[in-house]
């Protein structure tokens, strides 16, 4: 009697033997758990050595690839005592690739356009595997006292940077609205 035969009568019509469809199963992109690895390892990062004025965490619905952030507006800004939050959203060769970040928060800024889009070169062709969140997260702190003018993406914002302070000033309080947690 032949036994290498595996009894398919409670298989489903169509479905192959386990040993078989086990063979055909789609494989996990080769780096999809080096970089969820990274990402918890960032995770307890930014959880055992938090940063002054910024945080990051997963979002609430559990998918590792997505993560909520807050940044506190550093002091001698115009974003000094705002809190603005942001999205991560991350792409499976992450650290080998940058994180899509935006401005969940509305935000009147130089280098971030009306949809929260960021203009900076860490996130672009300047990102290497050496950055994280944390640095992520600092250098768009930085950004908001230093923007770069010579690129701007709201081109208003980087004239009136330059030429009237007080007047940007009012547009980041008219344009700033706190939000609530998702």
């Amino acid at each position: 009697m032949n036994y290498d035969m595996e009894d398919t009568q409670n298989s489903a019509p169509g479905s192959l033997p386990a040993n078989q469809a086990s063979k055909l199963a789609p494989r996990r992109a080769p780096d999809a758990q080096s970089t969820t690895k990274r990402l918890q390892t960032e995770l307890m990062q930014l959880m055992n050595s938090p940063t002054p004025g910024i945080s990051a965490f997963p979002s609430a619905d559990g998918n590792i690839l997505t993560w909520a952030a807050t940044i506190e507006g550093p002091e001698e800004t115009p974003y000094e005592g705002l809190t603005l939050k942001l999205s991560f959203a991350f792409p499976s060769n992450y650290p080998y690739a940058p994180p899509t970040v935006l401005f969940q928060t509305p935000i009147y800024h130089p280098n971030v356009d009306f949809s929260g889009r960021i203009c900076l070169d860490i996130l672009k062709d300047k990102w290497t595997a050496a950055y994280n969140i944390q640095t992520v997260l600092l250098s768009l702190q930085s950004l908001l006292g230093e923007p770069n003018n010579a690129s701007p993406l709201n081109g208003e914002a980087a004239e009136l940077w330059d030429k009237d302070m007080e007047e940007f000033k009012k547009k980041v309080t008219a344009r700033h609205q706190d939000i609530d947690d998702e």
